[in-house]
């Protein structure tokens, strides 16, 4: 039987305090902080670092990729294209884009675990990342947060089992926006939450502990998510768990996270869970889906440090990231607009920071965009080279340099050089870094980001960051 075999979760570092955003306006405070992507970080760039941890956790050769989301950053482009490639996933694995729904993580859940069951696949990676915006001055803007996580589906090593499952699916609208709406809009909270989100809920949950003979009591954790902390506590009082048995959100530290949000809290369920646990997931959009899991062992949430590891941010700053206000634009030269031809060329550069690895001595090498190595720095043997990936190995910041008139939106821009472990050294970016602690030898990993956009493109490049201590 198919179950997860492995978990992934990307949490920005940036976090912006509701009490600022209150102030801000002379709104009430909902209280806590929520996270923010980087300027430099999407939906896309998130889910891909999810999907590093997730394979950092459990080495497999998966043969397909789910991407759940609602804040695709292409209308007409598949973005589990863009993860896969930049993962060397192979060009025959399947990947699909599953969104419009905040039900899409499950969705793309039920649809791999169809997949694995059905022997058409090993093992498949579901990642669900999202980044959306509310309304300035409205109540989204102060509960949406920004994250990302990825699940591994597979039959070997299997760490959660899924007994059962549940779905139903309504067109109730509550939350919605067009391909003309920038920011998500909702229908009146109270007639959401009571006509819409509690009986769909209530009904979904209930008509999976029914088909299963299931009580209340035979979870040790119900997992579900909620329009902000008031609907999360309301919908589980009314069906009967107990305080301890409902998984924290954690809406008042990151926010509600939309497609991701779900995976997260289970992610932390099945780390604090004991083998033979069972865990009722539950999801909501456009219906609702339910899922009984049995864990099989017990996993430790390895994401506490970057819900722990944070940098505060000011509105201002939020604002100038999330393009929500007109600043003048700087007179020096722009970056050069993305070229199609060119990109594909150095995809494999571009994609996965691939380099050469000399045959002779071993020395690994990288090279600038529009070069080809010939000859090998360390023994000088010619045109002797396997191809080599640098995207997952550590550095080390040999030297650096401050620019003020570099075009960023975190100004002052930042470069260095950075070594490679094992060999290797390439001139860079860095980002979410603190420039009062950026030292010499500091360790660094590298980081899918985006560079610029031009004409529609989004220009995705690898930047190194600080490893948080």
């Amino acid at each position: 039987m198919a179950g997860i075999t492995s978990f992934g979760v990307y949490i920005p570092i940036y976090r912006l305090d509701r009490d600022e955003i209150a102030k801000m306006w002379g709104t009430r405070s909902i209280g806590g902080q929520k996270a923010v992507a980087g300027y430099d970080e999407d939906a896309v760039t998130m889910a891909l670092a999810a999907v590093q941890q997730c394979l950092t956790h459990h080495e497999l050769q998966s043969e397909g990729l789910y991407f759940a989301t609602t804040t695709a950053p292409y209308q007409e482009k598949q973005s589990a294209a863009i993860i896969a490639s930049a993962v060397k996933m192979g060009p025959h694995t399947v990947t699909a884009d599953i969104t419009n729904s905040l039900r899409a993580g499950t969705t793309a859940l039920r649809t791999a675990l169809d997949a694995v069951d059905a022997g058409s696949a090993e093992s498949v990676l579901v990642a669900a990342s999202d980044c959306r915006l509310g309304s300035p001055k409205g109540m989204h803007e102060q509960l949406f947060g920004d994250a990302a996580a990825c699940l591994a589906i597979g039959r070997e090593g299997v760490i959660a089992d899924m007994e059962s499952s549940y779905c139903l699916n309504s067109d109730f609208t509550g939350v919605w926006r067009t391909t003309a709406d920038r920011f998500v809009k909702s229908g009146e909270g109270r007639f959401v939450d009571e006509q819409g989100y509690q009986p769909i809920m209530i009904e979904t949950i209930s008509g999976l502990m029914k088909a299963g003979n299931f009580q209340p009591e035979d979870f040790s954790k119900i997992v579900f998510p909620a329009s902000d902390s008031k609907s999360h506590a309301k919908l589980a009082g009314k069906l009967g768990f107990k305080a301890a048995q409902i998984q924290d959100p954690f809406y008042d530290r990151i926010g509600n996270t939309g497609t991701a949000g779900t995976m997260i809290m289970l992610s932390a369920a099945v780390g604090t869970a004991k083998p033979g646990d069972r865990i009722l997931l539950a999801n909501y959009g456009d219906g609702a889906d339910a899922f009984v899991l049995r864990v099989t062992r017990a996993v430790t949430p390895f994401w506490e440090k970057q819900i722990n590891t944070t940098r505060s941010i000011d509105y201002r700053t939020y604002l100038n990231w999330r393009n929500l206000m007109q600043l003048e634009a700087p007179s020096l030269p722009s970056r050069g607009e993305p070229s199609l031809s060119s990109r594909w060329r150095q995809r494999q550069v571009i994609s996965t920071l691939s380099g050469v690895k000399c045959r002779n001595c071993g020395l690994p090498q990288i090279h600038t965009l529009g070069q080809t190595i010939r000859i090998c720095v360390g023994c000088q043997t010619k045109d002797d080279f396997e191809p080599y990936c640098f995207a997952d190995k550590k550095a080390s910041l040999f030297t650096y340099a401050v620019d003020h008139l570099q075009p960023t939106k975190n100004p002052p821009g930042l470069n260095g050089v950075i070594d490679f472990e094992g060999g290797g050294r390439l001139i860079c970016e860095l980002t979410d870094y603190d420039l009062d602690h950026v030292e010499i030898g500091m360790p660094l990993e590298m980081t899918f980001r985006r560079l610029s956009q031009g004409e529609g493109i989004i220009n995705y490049f690898w930047k190194a960051r600080p490893i948080a201590r």
